[in-house]
């Protein structure tokens, strides 16, 4: 934990700020905030880590704020679709989005482009860090890692399922790929509930998603091959797996990093607040405990930190900078 710890504290880069920023309303805004419901839109469909995960946070952030905290979906693209309606939405702090950095940091998008997105969003707080796991179905012959590049070089070679088009899933499987030698064939979803679902349905030969409690009970019962985990060191909870950089594959040796997002133009005084009252309700025990027992990393911080997260990520992908 300390040396996954260290990792995340690094040195990251500034998160720009409009010229429009230092202009707008003061700190009556955060007095007259909430005037109402708050809706928390998760960018992926219900049932995986990021839904458990958003519930939890959104019924503290409630009793914090005396407000109702309304739990959505917008799936689609890997998150960009959620996070490319939230940038229309109305700049009142009442509607956020918790999602993956990873539809602002693609070259890519399928919202337009991640820097393009990044400049309508404003990042304000991140949760967690979730390691991607490599996961075998009943369809893949053998076990372990071997097995998968194994497989890959077959004639037909291999189907892999991800949550999405350019999620850190799929940047994990286009990273294998690249070392196989052989032919990976890219099976997208929308998120991880459907995805899991035909994995015990082994509809697919392998899959890369996230650690959470699911993944590791169908591991436990042989229904799943843990083969690989994308983290900084072995996770606690699997021991026994090694992590792709162990393999010898640095550059898919990554995690995931979520957090909450707001429109562009909401207040700075609401997004202190709402960094506050969030950072106050994930020193939760009982939602920290819940985070870590999945073997998540819950971070917290400052809205800087987390937009020079995702800036140092981009910059990482090619993005050119806001």
């Amino acid at each position: 934990m300390i040396r996954r710890r260290c990792w995340l504290a690094a040195p990251l880069l500034r998160w720009p700020l409009p010229a429009w920023l230092g202009a707008v309303t003061g700190p009556s805004a955060a007095a007259d905030w909430p005037t109402g419901p708050l809706q928390l839109v998760v960018a992926y469909p219900p049932g995986g880590v990021s839904d458990a995960a958003a519930r939890a946070l959104a019924e503290r952030l409630s009793a914090r704020l005396n407000v109702p905290v309304l739990v959505t979906h917008r799936a689609g693209a890997g998150g960009a679709l959620a996070l490319a309606a939230l940038a229309r939405a109305a700049p009142d702090g009442h509607t956020l989005c918790f999602s993956a950095i990873s539809p602002l940091t693609t070259p890519d998008s399928q919202a337009g482009g991640g820097a393009a997105l990044r400049a309508q969003l404003a990042p304000v707080m991140s949760v967690m860090a979730t390691p991607v796991l490599v996961a075998g179905t009943t369809a893949l012959p053998g076990e372990g890692f071997e097995a998968l590049l194994a497989a890959a070089r077959r004639p037909q070679g291999l189907r892999w399922a991800t949550s999405g088009p350019q999620t850190v899933g799929h940047r994990v499987l286009e990273a294998v790929e690249a070392v196989a030698g052989g032919r990976i064939t890219h099976v997208p979803y929308k998120g991880g509930g459907q995805q899991l679902t035909d994995a015990l349905g082994a509809q697919f030969e392998v899959l890369s998603t996230n650690v959470g409690p699911l993944q590791l009970g169908h591991l436990r019962s042989g229904r799943l091959k843990a083969l690989a985990v994308g983290a900084p060191a072995r996770l606690p909870v699997l021991p026994e797996v090694p992590t792709l950089a162990e393999l010898g594959v640095p550059r898919a040796n990554l995690v995931s990093l979520f957090g909450i997002f707001a429109p562009g133009r909401t207040p700075p005084a609401v997004l202190g607040r709402l960094n506050a009252e969030l950072n106050a309700a994930l020193q939760s025990a009982d939602l920290r405990a819940a985070l870590q027992a999945a073997d998540n990393l819950p971070t917290g911080g400052s809205a800087e930190d987390f937009g020079r997260r995702i800036e140092e990520e981009a910059r990482a992908r090619g993005q050119p900078q806001r």
